[in-house]
């Protein structure tokens, strides 16, 4: 098995709850925190391919995002998305998990689950 990749935040419940199903179930894991290491383009893109449903759904419309003045609709395309991310990497919805070819946004943690 490849190793899993676990982009985390370590302040959001979600992400610690992966981050723990992984190491209770002894499953070998690398832990980004994506806030402390910026993604890059590439890596956004990699993320959309491998990730079921829209691009939108990388996108957190919290607090965050109202408080920036930004407007769901326009963040709906790959593009659209891979842009505001990188402009306000804080908005990613997470933990994004990845292994090999799959990966899943664990919203709820056990969502983590479904790629092992």
């Amino acid at each position: 098995m490849a190793k899993v990749m676990i982009y985390h935040n370590p302040v959001c419940s979600k992400s610690r709850g992966a981050v723990e199903i992984l190491t209770e179930r002894g499953v070998a894991h690398d832990v980004v925190e994506y806030l402390k290491m910026p993604l890059d383009r590439a890596t956004l893109e990699h993320f959309l391919d491998l990730l079921p449903g829209e691009p939108s759904a990388l996108v957190r419309k919290d607090k965050r995002f109202a408080e920036l003045g930004l407007d769901a609709k326009d963040y709906q395309t790959r593009k659209q998305v891979i842009e505001v991310l990188l402009a306000h990497p804080e908005l990613m919805e997470r933990p994004v998990v990845l292994n090999g070819n799959r990966a899943v946004i664990a919203r709820p943690s056990e969502k983590v689950l479904e790629i092992l």
